[in-house]
């Protein structure tokens, strides 16, 4: 079995000093430097000849940076001499360019894809892309892992009986009946009209919301403007108090304020696939780490991936009452 080299660059070292921590390795050092022409340059600190190297690194602002940063690092272990080169990417930020909505528009999710692929990575893991099919952008294999069973267990404990799962559009609906049939409650979505980047109109919510608490399921979670308009809605509809639970709480401009002293919602729940805000310490967050170092070991290890969906997908097993608690997903020592 080939050694295993995780490295991490600068986007989110704690997520990646997480990971390790649960497979029982060390980080391995890396150095990126600037020139005085702003040009960067990466260099891995640790032997990856013949090893599988892990380069762990969510694609955050400043995105552009961040992104060449693991481009340079992917760059340097192939140069190396890494038998497989592996982008940790918890989120991929250009999932949602995806498609040809407007004359002449760039597909960034295809062409970062590619960018990728030609710096020298051999597979891609990833968590909850904006849009499924931005999976097949790739032409190199991609594991696409899912958060929803470690936000479930922050509600499972809970008295649910007058509670709703709400999706903020239609096209996230598919995702929040996922996550309606972990906690087993019915779900209701918005629909939603996309105005601008920042500027949404919800003019109807599909299901019965009345009298109801409402759990607020959404991938990303931006400027929270959507949030907002969902609850302006569920407000006329006679729905009165929300919890909100994202994957990737990028939360930029004014979303912390926003969300925080809104008077229907009880709390934020959100993954450490992104690093938090330091000025919001009601925020709950829930880490992925355990299950990025699960998927990890089984690559390295040659297993299946797709078994770790169980109890999360029901398109691979029925729902189980705690992702981690089965003794099948426990992390063993990786050489």
């Amino acid at each position: 079995m080939r050694d295993i080299v995780v490295f991490t660059g600068s986007a989110h070292p704690a997520l990646a000093q997480l990971i390790c921590d649960e497979l029982a390795i060390e980080v391995s050092p890396s150095e990126t430097s600037r020139f005085s022409n702003d040009c960067l340059q990466a260099q891995l600190l640790a032997n990856c000849r013949q090893r599988d190297v892990y380069i762990v690194q969510p694609l955050v602002p400043p995105t552009q940076e961040h992104l060449m940063e693991l481009l340079l690092m992917i760059n340097a272990a192939k140069g190396a001499s890494a038998a497989q080169i592996t982008a940790v990417i918890p989120h991929f930020a250009y999932a949602r360019s995806d498609k040809k909505d407007a004359s002449r528009i760039s597909l960034g999710g295809r062409l970062v894809a590619d960018m990728l692929v030609a710096a020298g990575a051999d597979r891609i893991l990833t968590m909850t892309l904006h849009s499924p099919q931005v999976h097949g952008f790739f032409s190199v294999p991609v594991d696409h892992l899912t958060a929803l069973g470690v936000l479930a267990d922050h509600y499972r404990d809970r008295d649910l009986s007058d509670s709703i799962v709400v999706s903020p559009d239609l096209g996230n609906a598919k995702t929040a009946t996922q996550f309606a049939r972990l906690l087993g409650l019915p779900v209701a979505a918005g629909s939603k009209q996309r105005l601008a980047d920042d500027k949404v109109v919800i003019d109807a919510i599909v299901g019965d919301v009345a009298g109801k608490r409402a759990i607020v399921l959404d991938d990303e979670i931006a400027t929270g403007g959507s949030i907002v308009e969902l609850l302006a809605k569920l407000a006329e509809e006679g729905c009165h108090e929300a919890s909100i639970a994202c994957t990737h709480g990028l939360f930029t401009g004014n979303a912390v304020a926003r969300l925080s002293e809104h008077p229907m919602i009880t709390e934020v729940v959100t993954t450490d696939t992104v690093p938090a805000p330091g000025d919001w310490h009601s925020l709950v967050v829930r880490s992925v780490s355990q299950l990025f170092a699960e998927a990890i070991r089984r690559i390295h290890e040659g297993e299946s991936v797709s078994s770790l969906f169980d109890g999360v997908d029901p398109t691979h097993a029925p729902p189980q009452p705690s992702l981690f608690e089965r003794p099948q997903l426990a992390t063993s020592r990786v050489r």
